[in-house]
């Protein structure tokens, strides 16, 4: 709280903007005890520093700079606990009515499930109608937990309860989005993670990377290597026990270990040739490892059998890149769509594989851009778009090419861009006469009037971008598809500026760097 020259009432500095030649004063007597008051009433419905459900409570932190711990004002009723939700616990005790957990659940992750109910007293959190966290429809991206000042919102199962050794930043192991995160460690284990301020996710995670390492500390998680049994049964003739799946095996070092592997591996290339061998990669791996990888494989075996999941999930859109535009990678990061107009997202489910990437989709969206999502499934992206194109499965390049019909016909591409950054125009808008709407409406089941309305928001577009997931590419016509979303860019002039650009959605975290040191073929 502080006092404003020629102004009656104290105001609230965090939320008040400045003006030019505006007077504030911090330490003047009734600031400070303004202060002191509403710490003090803060506090009275907190549980004690010693049994606070978060050790680093900043609430407390700030109450000890203030030099006011202790309170004269009656508690209220403290509300029962919440750990009905399987990674966070909800302790309302704690809750001092921020807002911040409902403003990290609506405006930066855009799920709308917390909210504020009640008048006066009665006042409190909720999620959806009042229900129980865990029968609510959070997707547990623990936002509001990172928000959370006291504690009110943790970790579930006294994550977070533990004071970390050391703090490990990294980048999170599951999709393409390449969160930075910051693993917090004690006694060789992960406590918790939490969001870093990289510049693809500013701090945002997802359930998986915020809650997703318990697998790391997992008793089934093997540790030391295993050897088959001299009187272990041959593979064919083995009878698996569930109870004990490890039966035929025997622990060994990794000497013993490795020895074996690499003997097993020379004596069948020794006696029936290097091409009986081969290698499959993993997109999960640094660069270096890959190199790593293929070099055992090209020079250890003797072959050129390898390769990693580039083949199945991306191969597609970077040949049609690579022939193109000369470039198998995106030509923008996601979050240029802080700047973009109209946004396309077609073949992804990014709330569900890149959930990361949704929330910049939605906060876009939120402060007016076009969202237009085409895919034959329904999306749960779809309530934040302004148009969703459910299209008939198999018909992509159809009603690909009915956009392109449309803003060449009506002459909305960017003939500056076209004339010089492209080639092949005039066969382009020769192919392209026989895709009106009106004969691609009834093979796509779309109606034509919607086409033509979404080719002209694209054709008119200041800045436009594409996002494309693998129901374009793992498909029979896969590189058709990519094509034609890449002539959509080129002719339009939406390549090369901000907000603007081709970004195909990766699955896996390092699928664009691995073919780069040969783990492909």
């Amino acid at each position: 709280m502080v006092e404003i020259e020629g102004e009656r009432v104290l105001a609230a500095s965090c939320i008040r903007k400045p003006a030019e030649g505006m007077e504030v004063r911090a330490s003047v007597e009734r600031a400070v005890r303004a202060r002191d008051m509403v710490m003090e009433l803060l506090i009275a419905d907190q549980p004690p520093p010693e049994s606070s459900h978060d050790p680093s409570c900043e609430l407390w932190d700030w109450a000890a700079s203030m030099e006011r711990t202790t309170s004269r004002f009656p508690a209220r009723q403290s509300p029962a606990p919440d750990l009905s939700h399987t990674a966070m616990a909800v302790n309302l005790d704690a809750c001092i009515h921020c807002t911040r957990c409902v403003r990290a659940c609506r405006e930066v992750q855009v799920n709308d499930v917390i909210g504020m109910a009640g008048r006066g007293a009665r006042n409190k959190i909720v999620f959806d109608f009042d229900d129980p966290m865990g029968e609510s429809t959070c997707v547990a991206c623990g936002e509001c937990v990172q928000a959370c000042p006291t504690g009110a919102l943790m970790p579930a199962k006294e994550v977070g309860k533990e004071t970390p050794a050391k703090k490990v930043e990294s980048v999170c192991p599951y999709c393409g989005v390449g969160c930075q995160l910051t693993f917090n460690v004690k006694d060789n284990k992960i406590l918790w993670v939490d969001g870093k301020d990289g510049p693809a996710n500013h701090g945002r995670l997802c359930v998986k990377g915020r809650f997703g390492f318990d697998y790391v500390n997992h008793p089934h998680r093997l540790t030391t290597p295993l050897i088959r049994r001299d009187d272990a049964p041959k593979s064919a003739d083995i009878d698996i026990d569930p109870a004990n799946p490890l039966t035929h095996f025997r622990e060994a070092s990794w000497d013993e270990a490795l020895n074996r592997a690499a003997e097993g591996l020379g004596r069948i290339r020794d006696q029936h040739g290097a091409g009986t061998l081969a290698g499959f990669g993993s997109a999960k791996g640094s660069n270096e490892e890959a190199y790593l990888f293929q070099k055992l494989v090209r020079t250890g075996f003797g072959t050129n059998n390898v390769d990693h999941c580039t083949r199945l999930c991306h191969a597609s859109s970077v040949a049609a890149l690579l022939e193109c535009i000369g470039s198998g990678a995106v030509t923008a990061s996601f979050n240029q769509v802080e700047h973009s107009d109209v946004i396309i997202v077609i073949g992804a489910q990014p709330t569900t594989n890149h959930p990361v990437a949704a929330t910049f989709f939605k906060n876009a969206a939120k402060r007016g851009a076009k969202l237009i999502v085409i895919d034959p499934r329904g999306s749960t992206l779809a309530r934040h778009a302004s148009h969703f194109l459910q299209f008939k499965p198999g018909t992509d390049v159809a009603l690909l090419n009915a956009l392109m019909n449309v803003i060449v016909e009506e002459e909305l591409y960017d003939r500056q861009y076209v004339s010089a950054h492209t080639e092949g125009f005039e066969q382009l808008r020769s192919h392209l006469k026989d895709y009106a709407p009106e004969e691609m409406g009834p093979v796509c089941g779309i109606e034509p009037d919607v086409l033509r309305e979404v080719a002209r928001l694209y054709g008119r577009a200041e800045a436009a971008i594409i996002f494309w997931g693998m129901g374009i590419s793992q498909h029979i016509h896969g590189t058709d598809n990519a094509r034609c979303l890449i002539s959509l860019a080129l002719i339009a002039g939406q390549v090369g500026r901000p907000g603007t650009g081709l970004h195909p959605l990766r699955g896996q975290n390092n699928v664009q760097g691995a073919p780069t040191p040969g783990s492909s073929p």
